[in-house]
């Protein structure tokens, strides 16, 4: 028997300038929680159990010692994606809050099973989505 996972609990960007990512992250999403920094990276808390990770770019391609084990390294390159869960009856409210943040919607998405995305992109050029329930089979 295959043992499961209980979920996806970091999720890790790589930017170009920390601070910047963590002011745009820390704006959109009001909740986070930065949990961890260094020079290399930033860890935001964005609910509990889900951390996002902002990497400086390039900064984590080899091994990093931890004294008490090692991370191996990695790194990504090009306009990555992460998408955060909302709330169906607050999609308005998050519509709102974009445009207040000067944030330009590239897509909208009205997806057959119910759930609607909205479409950005971040400091970066990530593409970011804020998605309603309903977008996969399984979800409720």
């Amino acid at each position: 028997m295959i043992s499961k996972v209980t979920g996806i609990t970091e999720s890790a960007l790589y930017v170009d300038d920390l601070e910047r990512s963590v002011q745009f992250y820390e704006s959109l999403l009001g909740a986070t929680q930065l949990i961890h920094e260094t020079g290399r990276f930033c860890a935001l808390r964005i609910v509990p159990g889900q951390v996002l990770l902002l990497f400086l770019r390039g900064s984590s391609t080899e091994p990093s010692d931890l004294g008490f084990g090692t991370i191996i390294g990695h790194d990504g390159s090009g306009p990555l994606h992460v998408c955060f869960g909302i709330k169906s009856e607050e999609l308005k409210n998050w519509e709102d809050r974009l445009a207040e943040l000067g944030i330009r919607v590239e897509s909208r998405v009205d997806w057959p099973r119910g759930a609607t995305s909205l479409y950005f992109r971040d400091p970066d050029g990530h593409a970011v989505e804020l998605a309603t329930p309903g977008l996969w089979p399984d979800e409720a």
